[in-house]
């Protein structure tokens, strides 16, 4: 299933768009990555914090969608602390918890010096359809 859903996420369009590539997945979690380009740094030359919600918002749909049922998020809520260092972004998605429907993930977004940049949580909605 792993390599599987490794595939599912390429379709991704928006995800490739930004450059975002998907480096684990496992039942309730998932790791992404993001190489940081001039194309993703705001006016005052830092990493645009919607670059920042968009990797930890992907990890956290790779993570929730991980069990082979569609998944999709209900809510979701980011905090920035700092900017990031270095090139790469990396977010870890983790479930806090999860029932037949309902599922809770925190996400955090570390630099290639492992700061924590920001954390995300989101909640996400199971259907009962399979993964495609």
């Amino acid at each position: 299933m792993t390599s599987n859903l490794m595939n599912y996420f390429k379709n991704d369009r928006f995800a490739a768009l930004v450059g975002i590539k998907l480096v684990e997945v496992g039942p309730g979690y998932a790791k992404a990555s993001l190489e940081i380009g001039e194309q993703h740094l705001n006016a005052v030359n830092i990493v645009q914090g919607g670059v920042i919600f968009t990797l930890a918002d992907f990890a956290f749909a790779a993570a929730a969608n991980s069990y082979g049922q569609i998944s999709l998020g209900i809510n979701a809520n980011i905090s920035f602390f700092q900017p990031p260092k270095g090139k790469m972004l990396f977010a870890e998605a983790e479930e806090i918890s999860g029932s037949k429907k309902i599922l809770n993930y925190n996400v955090d977004v570390f630099d290639e010096s492992a700061a924590l940049i920001a954390r995300f949580t989101g909640m996400a909605y199971r259907k009962k359809d399979a993964l495609d």
